[in-house]
């Protein structure tokens, strides 16, 4: 059954893109005949444009907001009508009986017995799922076809299509502005609220200057090993370390690059380089996490046994230069862009005075294009320090306050993921400090990304 209503949802979808269309040429074949005696304001095909979109976007939004509300809704009417069966029910009891009568409902297999009241609450389940979508059917055909009648009407000679259409997208393009703004807001103001809950357990000094991170919070009053400190230094310097060491690496190597591609290299061989070069940005990270785990962390380690150092297997050096290796394309490719953005007037001013290719490179080109260059390091650095499948497999789960590169540090991104591994309640200091980090980690982030601003301002208003 449940897949049956699947297809049909399928089929519908299908006959209302249909019905799209056929609203298209209508509106378009309306104009074509009004142009036929006297002109037209705008192309027919803009007429069609209109009455097309006067029955998609009523549609569009109704269909949204169904796929929001809808869920709870039918929900809330199946537990309503079941409200005395179930009136001893606790929170988990009701919420196994809820995922119960929707499984049950849709087809998926159900462990244990299942109980007269869960195959009325799944008859229930269907009945109401299958009357809200009759009724959304008939609210989109309703509402949408009222509106293309509306904009049917609106065809003649003297209606300005063309810019209502373009009043509609720049509407879209505003709408979907705010859309990412406020789930910016949103993803902001959700850490920023279990945050303040973790500072309200933890003093924020302790958090911020902490020189010990064991975040193991004790059940009993006897239980080992449960410091629950949550001094956070450790994991700031282990991923500032990380990130240096990938900064070290990518840097030299991405801007190298990009000199040579833009400046030396024939065409040819940029046409085959630069792509090649830009796989490295295409592989899963997971993979870049094995390659540090498995082929570079024992690497290192035998070449220090061989020279007389101890390296751990989970040494920031490792991590650091698989990170950076993983981040060159994002310097070399972005670095390459802007260098070749710059005019070439300058390019030929500086050789007809004199100078030399080389010279012309480091006194002309790469100070013209040090804005583009520093934003691309920028991104490279926030990329690195918000990398985790690497650190995760790669680096060590134990925070110890170090700059050894050749010891086991972790990072911020690691800890986020240990502390909320497994199934967590969100009102112990343990599980909150998850978004303290988060919450600090974007705080530095976004400190970054200002001074980088002054930078590139400051260059940029220096060299147009």
């Amino acid at each position: 059954m449940y897949w049956g209503i699947k297809k049909m949802m399928s089929i519908i979808a299908l006959s209302f893109l249909l019905i799209t269309f056929l609203n298209f040429r209508a509106g378009r074949s309306k104009a074509l005949k009004i142009r036929e005696n006297t002109t037209i304001h705008s192309l027919p095909e803009y007429y069609g444009y209109y009455t097309a979109f006067w029955f998609l976007i009523p549609v569009t939004l109704i269909g949204i907001s169904w796929l929001f509300f809808s869920e709870s809704l039918i929900t809330s009417f199946v537990l309503s009508n079941l409200q005395k069966e179930i009136v001893n029910f606790n929170e988990i009891q009701t919420l196994n009986f809820i995922n119960g009568f929707k499984n049950l409902s849709e087809g998926r297999n159900i462990t244990g017995e299942i109980s007269l009241l869960l195959k009325e609450a799944a008859s229930l389940y269907s009945y109401f799922s299958t009357v809200s979508n009759t009724l959304l059917i008939f609210a989109c055909l309703s509402i949408g076809l009222f509106g293309f009648y509306i904009s049917i009407n609106k065809v003649s000679s003297v209606f300005q299509a063309r810019n209502a259409i373009e009043k509609y997208i720049n509407y879209f393009f505003l709408a979907s502005t705010c859309i990412a703004i406020l789930a910016t807001a949103g993803i902001l103001f959700s850490v920023v609220f279990e945050a303040i809950r973790f500072f309200g357990l933890v003093d924020l000094d302790d958090f911020l200057f902490g020189l010990k991170w064991s975040p193991q919070m004790a059940i009993r009053e006897d239980q080992v090993g449960s410091s629950g400190a949550f001094g956070a230094i450790p994991l700031f310097v282990g991923t500032i370390l990380i990130s240096i060491i990938a900064l070290l690496v990518a840097v030299p190597i991405g801007l190298m690059n990009a000199i040579y591609l833009s400046e030396y290299s024939p065409s040819n061989v940029r046409a085959y380089a630069k792509p090649m070069l830009e796989i490295l940005a295409g592989i899963p990270t997971v993979v870049y996490g094995f390659f540090a785990a498995i082929t570079v962390a024992p690497f290192l380690r035998g070449l220090g046994e061989f020279v007389g150092l101890s390296i751990s297997s989970e040494s920031a050096l490792g991590v650091g230069l698989v990170m950076g290796i993983m981040i060159i394309p994002l310097v070399s490719s972005l670095s390459d862009d802007v260098i070749s953005a710059v005019p070439q007037s300058m390019r030929d001013g500086s050789l007809g005075l004199g100078a030399t290719k080389s010279e012309t490179i480091k006194k002309v080109i790469l100070p013209a294009a040090l804005p583009g260059i520093v934003g691309g390091v920028l991104l490279a650095a926030s990329r690195a320090i918000g990398e985790t499948m690497i650190v995760v497999m790669a680096a060590g789960l134990s925070a110890k306050l170090t700059i050894n590169p050749l010891d086991a540090v972790t990072t911020v991104t690691v800890q986020i993921v240990t502390l909320l591994v497994g199934d967590q309640e969100f009102d112990s200091p343990k599980t909150l400090a998850a978004f303290a980090l988060g919450l600090t980690l974007f705080v530095f982030t976004l400190v970054l990304n200002y001074f980088a601003l002054r930078i590139v301002k400051k260059y940029r208003e220096q060299y147009e």
